[in-house]
């Protein structure tokens, strides 16, 4: 069983799976690409699996995304602790564009977010030591590499302190200087 949470931009869902638990904790089929398919329509073939640890709360990490021809969809999920997930509509000609969806993931609540090709993605840690976990459609691939700045998306990110940045994200672009290698496809 998977529910399937449709959000305001075309593509991006929101996703639980069914938990099995008692006093010895919960079991849960994080990924069934049969009932992926049926439930939401889209059959990606995943290639490659991420797992990254942010150590300190007010982390953030993004808004990431791979440009054509090595664009990568993602199904994420946190591992432990929780984060607040963000995609960021980024093509061109969408009626949605620039618009974004935040949903709350964490250990506790199961929940996964699919986010498709041409969306930018990120996340802020809220809690110590938090564990992002996504499975992606297409290889990393560091010459396709590209990035949106934080705060230029109107993104009310629920900071609690100073943001913790690398380099790389500090220095991004902004959405309006972005020149989007992804085009709406209508769909």
């Amino acid at each position: 069983m998977l529910d399937v949470e449709q959000t305001a931009l075309a593509g991006l869902l929101i996703l639980t799976p069914r938990r099995f638990g008692d006093a010895r904790g919960f079991f849960a089929e994080t990924w069934n690409a049969a009932r992926f398919a049926e439930a939401t329509g889209v059959d990606p073939a995943f290639v490659q699996d991420n797992h990254s640890l942010s150590a300190d709360v007010n982390t953030i990490r993004g808004l990431h995304f791979q440009a054509p021809p090595h664009g990568q969809g993602k199904l994420v999920r946190c591992g432990r602790g929780a984060l607040w997930d963000v995609a960021v509509d980024i093509r061109r000609g969408s009626p949605t564009y620039g618009a974004w969806v935040g949903v709350d993931l964490s250990a506790e609540n199961g929940r996964q977010l699919w986010v498709p090709e041409g969306f930018a993605h990120g996340f802020v840690t809220r809690a110590p030591d938090t564990e992002i976990i996504y499975k992606c459609t297409g290889y990393y691939a560091p010459e396709a590499e590209g990035a949106v700045h934080w705060e230029s998306v109107g993104i009310d990110w629920g900071l609690t302190g100073t943001p913790i940045l690398s380099d790389k994200d500090a220095e991004a672009p902004a959405l309006a200087d972005l020149d989007s290698p992804f085009e709406w496809s209508g769909a």
